[in-house]
This record gives structure tokens, C-alpha cells and sequence, in this order.
């Protein structure tokens, strides 16, 4: 019996693959310098390693420009606020959806507050899908930034960002996605999408470690820069610089959170040869194989949640919430249990069941608003992930029929 069964995947991926501890480890013991801040060999192989992540993860996100635009940050959050507040200006308009998590709430809300910014909060059906036409309606010529969440972090819906792409393309809006819902779990297409700023962060599906994130700005698309600081290139100016990524990246990097992310791209990339067997896998590009990987990644992870779903759906107090069927979703699941209150049941998964969930609003309240679950603080989720075990479903299978007939006998007795 495990000490405890992890389904809190959609916050942050655990464990990681073995190989992006491994490395993170070893390379930060041998290459732990300042990369591009100085002449010498490890400087110099230092950011040879983080340069190589930067191509690899433009080919895994479908983009073919200038790879030197993939930018890293702290995580989407940093990267989400640098995209808002260097494309909008005071009274310009922005489109966001009421699905979005806090990361795009917020500075909208401040946007809107402080810049003399109109926001335009698009709603979505009952399962958790945008209607494109909606976007479309919502813009106007003064129409600045559309701003997606891909895969919902509640619901796990997942939108149609080629449709959405289209739509902005017709414009002169900007679109910026946030991926962190499923980046690495389904494949990405920057360029074909039509997608202006894609947002990342590496510590979720990617399998990276917390602390390093990104985002990948198209050419063409001006961004001002969040910050200044130190870049180790043209330090006589006194301005930052116009080139990228320099321009958007300010001050020492994380060289280990970029380790850990380049050994999870290789990662990907073996699994991708492992599906696709020596023949097949002889000339496949870095995409190819992350596609492949990606395929069985998010097999493995729909098994999971689509028996949950099924069980869930069969004890009669508990309300599964989001898409059903075929509808297209990533392994994130909320439910509730006949009105209890959602941080008491997560409370009792824990305590009693050593099953670890992320029971709340999940910083978007406007989605627990759309869906009436404030007043029970919110819902259960459970995400499982690539290395949920049968053991881990049996568990919360269990747990999840003995709080509900808990739950019933209490009222019950009550009742009497």
C-alpha cells in the first residue's frame, strides 16, 4: 500500500520521468555557471544546453520561426503578466474568457481598473466550450489581445484554437494561448493555429521542475519588455535590447529549470521511438516523435479519467462536472459529493485515504461562479497523470463510494 496516491497532476506533474532528475543533477554539478556572461568553456557549453531547448521546444510546439523567440520566465504566471501588460495599452480592448485561470483574471481585472482598458469576459456551454463566433462578436477595430486558456484547469475542456485562430487572424488582435493544461499532453500547432503568443509553463505536462516556464512570441509581434536588467550582450546600452530573446529575458536564467526541461524533451522524444518502433522511428524528426509520445501520453491519462468518470457518474450523490463522451478534454475531473463542502471532502481524501487533491476554486472563480459551486467552496479535482497507477484508481474508486455512503447515512440519520 503507497503512502499516498497522487491526483494533483493538474498542478504540478509528479513524480518526474528518471531521467529529468538525472540530468538536472549532473549538469548543474558540471555546467553550473553563468551562461552567455562570459568567455570561457562552461559559459559557453552552458548556453549551448539552453539554446538546444530553445529549438526543441519550437519543434515541439509546431513553430518554425526564429527559435531565439522562445523566452523563458519564472512560468506562465510571469510570462502571461509580461505578454498583457507589453501588448495592451490604455484604451485598447482585450477579449478573455470566463474560463481563465487567475494568471489572466487578474491582470485584466487590473488592466481594466488601472489603464483604462475594456475587457470582454466571453462565456462558454455547459460542458465548457467557447463558441468561436463568440469571440468574434466580442472584438472591435480596437481590439488589442484574445487571450485562450486551451485546456480548462476545472473542467479539463479543451477549445478549438484552430477555429479561435482563424477568427483573430482576420483581425489585427493578437492571440495569446495559455497552454499550462496541456502542453505535453496534446500536440501544439503554433504556426497553423494562427497562434501569436503561446504561454508555458514546465513543471506540469512538460515534466519540467517549478520555477522555469516561458513563452514563444511570434515575428512580427511587438512586446515591450517587462523588465531591464543584465543580458551579458551590448552592456553599453542603456536601454534593453530590440533583439530577442534578450529582449523579453532579463538577468541570470534558471539554468536547472531549463536542464530539467531539455532531459524531459528528450524524454518525449525516446518515448516517441518506443511507439513507433526502430523502423518507423529511424528518420522522424524531434516532432514526429514528441507527437507519438504525446498520443500515448494522453491514451494512458483518458483511460484514467474516463473510468472515473464512468464510476463517479454511477454512485447517485456525486455530480461529475465538464464534458462528457468524446467530447474533447484533458485528465483534469472536479466533482462533489452531495453538498459537501469541497475542502471537507479533500480533507477526508487526504486524512483518511492518503489521496492528494486540489479541492477549491482552483484560481478561477469564474468558472466555480458559471457552475454554482462557490457555496461549497469550490469542487474536488482529481487529474490523474502518465504515471497514475491501477493502484491509485482502485484507491480513489474506494474513497470516493465511502464518503458518498458516509454522506448519505449522515443525512439520513439527520433526517430521523
Amino acid at each position: 500500500m503507497k503512502e499516498n496516491y497522487y491526483f494533483d497532476n493538474a498542478a504540478t506533474s509528479w513524480p518526474k520521468p528518471e531521467p529529468v532528475y538525472q540530468f538536472m543533477d549532473a549538469f548543474f554539478r558540471s555546467h553550473g555557471v553563468n551562461p552567455g556572461r562570459a568567455g570561457h568553456q562552461l559559459a559557453a557549453e552552458a548556453e549551448i544546453m539552453i539554446s538546444q531547448t530553445r529549438r526543441l521546444l519550437a519543434d515541439f510546439f509546431g513553430y518554425g520561426g526564429d527559435a531565439k523567440r522562445v523566452v523563458f520566465s519564472l512560468n506562465a504566471t510571469d510570462s502571461l503578466n509580461a505578454a498583457l501588460y507589453g501588448l495592451v495599452d490604455p484604451g485598447d480592448h482585450m477579449v478573455i474568457t470566463r474560463l481563465e485561470h487567475n494568471s489572466v483574471l487578474r491582470p485584466a481585472n487590473h488592466l481594466e481598473r488601472d489603464n483604462g482598458v475594456s475587457v470582454s469576459r466571453i462565456g462558454r456551454d455547459g460542458s465548457g466550450y467557447v463558441d468561436p463566433e463568440d469571440i468574434r462578436r466580442a472584438m472591435t477595430p480596437k481590439t488589442r489581445a484574445v487571450v485562450v486558456n486551451h485546456g480548462s484547469n476545472v473542467l479539463g475542456a479543451v477549445q478549438d484554437l484552430k477555429a479561435i485562430g482563424a477568427i483573430v487572424r482576420e483581425s489585427n488582435a493578437v492571440l495569446v494561448v495559455d497552454s499550462c493544461q496541456t502542453a505535453g499532453v496534446l500536440p501544439i500547432e503554433m504556426d497553423d493555429w494562427g497562434i501569436d503568443v503561446l504561454v508555458f509553463t514546465g513543471h506540469k505536462g512538460l515534466f519540467g521542475p517549478m520555477g522555469i516556464g516561458g513563452m514563444i512570441v511570434a515575428e512580427g509581434i511587438d512586446m515591450r519588455a517587462p523588465r531591464a536588467g543584465g543580458t551579458g550582450v551590448d552592456s553599453i546600452s542603456p536601454y534593453q535590447p530590440d533583439d530577442y530573446p534578450f529582449h523579453l529575458e532579463a538577468g541570470t536564467p534558471s539554468l536547472p529549470g531549463i536542464a530539467g526541461l531539455n532531459a524531459a524533451q528528450h524524454w518525449f522524444a525516446d518515448l516517441g521511438r518506443q511507439q513507433l518502433g526502430p523502423k518507423a522511428a529511424g528518420d522522424a524528426s524531434h516532432r514526429d516523435l514528441c507527437r507519438a509520445a504525446l498520443d500515448h501520453i494522453y491514451g494512458v491519462e483518458m483511460d484514467h479519467t474516463q473510468r472515473l468518470i464512468k464510476t463517479f457518474e454511477s454512485i447517485d450523490n456525486v455530480l461529475v462536472y465538464g464534458p462528457r463522451g468524446n467530447q474533447p478534454r484533458v485528465a483534469t475531473l472536479c466533482i462533489n459529493i452531495d453538498g459537501l463542502p469541497a475542502d471537507e471532502a479533500g480533507a477526508m481524501l487526504d486524512a483518511d485515504h492518503g489521496i492528494c487533491v486540489r479541492a477549491g476554486l482552483h484560481c478561477a472563480p469564474l468558472v466555480h461562479e458559471d457552475e454554482g459551486t462557490v457555496g461549497v467552496k469550490g469542487t474536488i479535482r482529481f487529474s490523474p497523470g502518465y504515471f497514475t497507477d491501477e493502484e491509485d484508481i482502485e484507491q480513489v474508486i474506494e474513497a470516493v463510494t465511502e464518503i458518498s455512503e458516509f454522506v448519505a447515512g449522515r443525512k439520513a440519520a439527520a433526517a430521523r
